[in-house]
């Protein structure tokens, strides 16, 4: 969610509308008609994956971040994104920006001013956190189509977790990784090792966990003294892999999110020697989406999951 100043109030709608770009007036005009609600100030953000990203003001107030689907594939991310909002707030555990329009290749949610983490958000995050994995999930996977960034995630719903991560997350983004000339034959086998040996390396047998999917430092927002979960790809799974993907980028406070976490629901021994395996899946994505930048991080992976 990037970073905005709102115009001052005062101009006619229609006088500050005509100021606005030819395509900030065409996405507001397809929320006005989708939402049914009026649109007082807009503009365009950037874009990432696919999706262009707006930052508005409805006219009872309301500020928004708007992403909009540049194509079908898109649009069926944002239902995702939204699905997932919607999944990890129900519980009441997590602060998630709540959603004021979902649809058509649109979702619009509320605006959150970028703060900055301190060590009292960073303990209330680890054990809100934990309390979302203690909620639970009826079966790994999710009962709608997954998307992580701009790829399809399969959720496909199980009830063991090791052969669902090695089916869903491990093998899928190797070998689209292969596919795209990413990977060569020796990377592939050194990842299907993994999947062959997930018994082995998965440790202690853990029930399904409501989880965020991606939740990389980019993806806790902090405002208003709060880390609010944004971009979820969100579903059933392991919750260990949050807290790895959590320190793959290095989040603000770690180590104080991680053992706030631990006083509410304490680890099965062993979780710091499996980090690097929950830590695979999201680099697979990265080779996938950014090409061999990301080879040696995600070998480097695959070969401490074996190694523990």
């Amino acid at each position: 969610m990037a970073d905005h100043q709102y115009p001052a109030a005062g101009r006619g709608v229609g006088a500050e509308r005509a100021r606005w770009s030819t395509t900030a007036r065409a996405e507001a005009l397809r929320l006005e008609t989708a939402a049914g609600v009026e649109v007082t100030e807009f503009r365009q953000l950037g874009g990432e994956h696919r999706s262009l990203y707006f930052g508005g003001r409805l006219a009872d107030g309301r500020e928004i971040f708007v992403k909009a689907a540049a194509g079908d594939e898109t649009a069926a991310a944002l239902a995702a994104e939204a699905n997932g909002l919607r999944w990890l707030g129900e519980v009441g555990a997590v602060s998630v920006p709540g959603i004021v329009f979902a649809g058509g290749g649109l979702l619009a949610i509320e605006w959150l001013p970028l703060g900055a983490a301190d060590e009292s958000a960073a303990d209330d995050l680890g054990r809100a956190l934990a309390r979302l994995h203690v909620a639970g999930s009826p079966r790994f996977g999710a009962p709608w189509p997954g998307y992580i960034a701009s790829l399809p995630l399969p959720n496909d719903q199980a009830d063991s977790w090791p052969s669902w991560y090695a089916q869903c997350r491990l093998l899928p983004y190797c070998r689209l990784a292969r596919d795209t000339g990413s990977f060569q034959p020796a990377d592939v086998s050194l990842v299907e090792a993994v999947a062959s040996q997930i018994d082995d390396l998965a440790g202690p047998d853990e029930p399904p966990s409501r989880i965020h999917g991606d939740l990389w430092s980019g993806n806790v927002r902090w405002s208003g003294g709060r880390g609010w979960l944004i971009d979820p790809a969100a579903h059933g799974g392991h919750r260990e892999t949050d807290l790895a993907m959590l320190q793959l980028f290095g989040a603000p406070y770690c180590d104080r999110i991680l053992a706030a976490y631990r006083e509410v629901a304490p680890l099965a021994d062993g979780w710091r020697a499996r980090i690097p395996l929950h830590q695979l899946h999201p680099l697979l994505v990265h080779v996938c989406l950014f090409g061999g930048s990301y080879r040696e991080s995600a070998l480097s992976a695959a070969r401490a999951a074996l190694s523990a």
